[in-house]
């Protein structure tokens, strides 16, 4: 079977591509209970600046608008002051000095603190699914 020649209004028009990908997390069920970790994300690279609008956009409904995100770790590249998400401002700040789980500190101001465990991007698929779910069925992490 034969083609004809491409249509002239097909070649005019823009590539398609593929949507981002969707942020992976999984937050603690909701009790009483006091944690230090909240949820854990599982970011897709170490480019926070590409990442972070990313999971705040994921976050629930019920939470208040992020000002401030703090990453522990060393995985990550030096950061900018703030950074610009869906029309507001984050300040971005890295600290190295904790030992520990890598994790990121989210802060609303006057509505308070969620501690997210980092999963590293490149662990394999099974066990940051083992470790996602860990957490959505008991609301305690387990390291990678």
């Amino acid at each position: 079977m034969t083609t004809g020649p491409a249509d002239p209004a097909d070649l005019a028009r823009p590539p398609h591509h593929a949507p981002p990908p969707v942020a992976r997390l999984t937050i603690a069920p909701h009790t009483d209970t006091v944690r230090r970790i909240d949820g854990v994300w599982w970011p897709h690279s170490a480019d926070l600046l590409a990442e972070l609008p990313e999971l705040l956009t994921a976050l629930p409904f019920d939470w208040p608008r992020i000002t401030h995100a703090t990453v522990n770790g060393a995985a990550w590249p030096a950061l900018p002051a703030h950074i610009l998400v869906a029309g507001h401002v984050v300040r971005l700040r890295r600290t190295t000095g904790r030992a520990g789980q890598d994790t990121v500190c989210l802060v609303s101001p006057g509505n308070g603190r969620w501690d997210l465990m980092i999963i590293p991007p490149g662990t394999p698929e099974p066990e940051a699914v083992r470790i996602m779910a860990e957490m959505a069925r008991s609301g305690e992490s387990t390291p990678a």
